[in-house]
């Protein structure tokens, strides 16, 4: 044993050390190691240690955003079903059922059919002036919806014979308001005299009526008053008159008070509902414009069916 061996056993030897320590004492030191092996053993052994516990809280991260991901693209799936089941629906629809307000009534046998317009070429768009008047409908700003009728509907009054108040118009024709020419050109339209004017269309025969689109004048921006539309089954307008339009917000005209909105002319046209109403004659009244008190026409279509 070298010199150093034996100082550290002298120094070892002086030490008081209690192999028998008290037994409070024992429990206490039992107590501490027990308690720093249970703290160690669950970190070292236990469920999970940090690391694996940062671990899962991610990998429940991620499994929670792709069970997110996988029920939201389901729920798009899912909705991208219903809505080409609802388009394959409205498309059946519009093929076999009449569209909101521009739907008319009336006999439905053999089914419904659009109904495609041949519109003129547009001459303006939108106001292109301040025009103040009374019950006013707003220009729409998109096209007019589908229009659908019973088969068998087409423009009634092509080529039939018109009369009117005013015989020898100051300009054109009278057959002009049926002569399939909707244009806005010169040479187009059909100038009445001034104040309340009325033309008549003969359909020669009864007919069912759904629609009656009327172009009085498109080249500009123009409201004209006293729009009224009747049809009736004899040609003074004694048998079952039926009005079908009527704008006249003071009687003005002598056929009552309408309840229809004033409205300003364009490409479109105006489209009345026929209801399905009876008649042999068509008869349209206006009173002046914004313009002047003189009275125009473009072309004037009716669409229904004959009696059978």
């Amino acid at each position: 044993m070298s010199a150093e061996d034996n100082k550290f056993k002298a120094l070892v030897g002086r030490l008081k050390i209690d192999h028998e320590p008290e037994g409070r004492h024992r429990n206490k030191v039992r107590w501490q190691m027990l308690l720093r092996f249970n703290t160690n053993r669950w970190w070292a052994f236990g469920p999970e240690t940090g690391m694996e516990r940062s671990r899962r809280i991610d990998m429940k991260s991620v499994m929670l955003k792709t069970l997110v991901a996988a029920i939201i693209g389901i729920g798009v799936v899912l909705g991208l079903a219903q809505l080409r089941r609802g388009a394959a629906e409205v498309e059946e629809g519009e093929r076999a059922a009449p569209v909101a307000s521009s739907t008319p009534a009336g006999d439905n046998d053999g089914g419904m059919i659009r109904i495609d317009f041949e519109l003129p070429r547009a001459m303006f768009q939108g106001t292109e002036k301040d025009i103040r008047v009374a019950n006013l409908r707003k220009l729409a700003k998109e096209r007019r919806a589908p229009f659908f009728a019973p088969v068998g509907t087409k423009n009634v009054a092509l080529g039939k014979s018109v009369s009117g108040s005013d015989e020898e118009p100051v300009i054109g024709d009278l057959g002009m308001i049926t002569d399939g020419d909707k244009e806005a050109a010169d040479g187009s339209y059909v100038e009445l005299g001034p104040l309340l004017q009325h033309v008549t269309i003969d359909l020669e025969g009864e007919h069912e009526i759904y629609g009656i689109l009327v172009w009085h004048y498109h080249k500009n921006p123009v409201v004209y008053f006293d729009v009224v539309v009747q049809v009736a089954g004899d040609v003074d307008f004694t048998e079952n008159v039926r009005t079908l339009f009527n704008n006249d917000i003071d009687n003005s005209a002598g056929l009552g008070v309408g309840e229809d909105m004033h409205y300003v002319e364009t490409y479109e046209g105006n489209l009345i509902d026929g209801r399905g109403a009876r008649g042999r004659y068509v008869r349209l009244y206006s009173n002046g414009s914004t313009t002047d008190d003189l009275n125009h026409y473009v072309e004037v279509e009716v669409y229904g069916r004959a009696v059978r």
